[in-house]
């Protein structure tokens, strides 16, 4: 059976009504900053203000509510941090769209990065667990709590300074996208089989499992930003948890990072196999690592001889279209390249791949991520030279 058979999700119509919601939310808000703009206009130009005058503040309104929603998400990110190190955890790296800056050996170093969904991370090395419990509600809320303060202060600023033009628009647009985001990522609640910040607070009380999972996940990125491999990392960070226990979306990103850790071992078969045992589960995984998991099992397909008649069904519209989103990510290029040799049996559009995937590699953050996938793309090389060594 291929990889597209397992591949239907079960967050697919929670992901339909997460971005149905969120579009409402952000219609919501950007409604009330036209009639901020509209408001203002009335204030300012007298009866015989010119329709440019108008387009003017119109295109200057939807500026300043992307320069409003930018400066939040900064704001958001920085909450996470700062609450972050008032409870004991140390920084590790903090990433705006594809600017990335990460701790390296006590230095800070830029790189690039970007992943499909997110507008910005912060991530942190957490304390050490006591008593299987450690600090986790203030790191988790500080992001919605920041946006929530500063847009509060932004409102009452609006509210104090009345129809300055420009300037009243751009606070009333932070106050509304502090209060959006906030209230998106502040009240528990699932988005698209994604746990918001909310929900994390409120289910990591309630699940032990779930709180060591948090710190597991934390660790491994700690260690990745020092470049250790996932093979290289503590057996026991990596067992894959019950069903019952990967409902939570902490539990389930154990399990997505123990079919990566087989991967990164080279043992494909097994890692196959585990793969799709969890695409098969309602489970809480994450969109972004169930698109990533299927990717990862059409690459095992391909390498342990499994390719179907009909290569092309291996990748349906949804996938292409997350690969798209992602096509500077070292994973997408690996799968891409194997797809190229030994579905496609087009070398020198594999060949064109490893060069955007060597072009991307210098600024990546992980370098032992890349060694791993340069691993990976060498083992669907020698698969592809085995067998068709004649078209090479």
């Amino acid at each position: 059976m291929g990889a597209k058979d397992k591949r239907k999700t079960a967050g697919d119509g929670s992901g339909k009504q997460a971005g149905i919601i969120s579009m409402a939310v952000y219609m919501v808000v950007g409604m009330i900053c036209g009639m901020v703009i509209v408001h203002v206009a009335e204030s300012r130009f007298e009866e015989d203000a010119s329709w440019g005058d108008f387009l003017l503040l119109m295109v200057s309104g939807i500026f300043l509510l992307y320069l409003a929603a930018l400066i939040q998400i900064i704001l958001h990110e920085a909450g996470h941090l700062l609450f972050g190190l008032l409870t004991g955890y140390e920084f590790s790296s903090f990433r705006i769209g594809s600017f990335m800056w990460l701790k390296d050996n006590e230095k800070l170093r830029f790189c690039r990065m970007s992943l499909a969904g997110t507008g910005g991370q912060c991530l942190m090395v957490p304390p050490q667990m006591k008593d299987g419990t450690m600090p986790y509600v203030l790191y988790n809320l500080g992001g919605p709590l920041v946006n929530l303060l500063m847009g509060a202060v932004c409102g009452l600023v609006f509210i104090r300074l009345g129809d300055v033009p420009y300037l009243s628009v751009f606070l009333a647009a932070m106050f509304l996208v502090g209060l959006a985001f906030a209230t998106m990522n502040g009240i528990p609640m699932r988005m698209g089989n994604v746990d918001n910040d909310g929900y994390n607070a409120l289910s990591l009380g309630k699940d032990r499992k779930a709180l060591r999972s948090f710190w597991i996940q934390m660790k491994v990125n700690e260690q990745i930003s020092k470049g250790v491999r996932l093979k290289d990392m503590p057996d026991e960070w990596f067992e894959i948890p019950s069903e019952e226990a990967m409902k939570n979306g902490m539990t389930a990103a154990v399990g997505v990072f123990a079919c990566n850790r087989l991967m990164d071992a080279m043992e494909l078969e097994k890692a196959e196999e585990s793969m799709k045992k969890l695409l098969s589960m309602d489970i809480g995984m994450a969109g972004l690592h169930r698109s990533m998991l299927q990717l990862d099992c059409i690459y095992c397909e391909l390498v342990n001889e499994k390719c179907p008649e009909h290569p092309e069904q291996m990748l349906d519209k949804e996938l292409k279209k997350f690969m798209k989103s992602m096509k500077k990510f070292p994973s997408i290029l690996r799968t891409r390249y194997a797809y190229a040799l030994l579905a496609e049996h087009d070398f020198e559009k594999a060949e064109q791949i490893r060069e955007t995937f060597e072009k991307n590699a210098k600024s990546y953050p992980y370098p032992g991520e890349i060694e791993g996938e340069r691993a990976l793309m060498e083992k669907a090389r020698e698969r592809y030279s085995s067998d068709f060594s004649w078209e090479m």
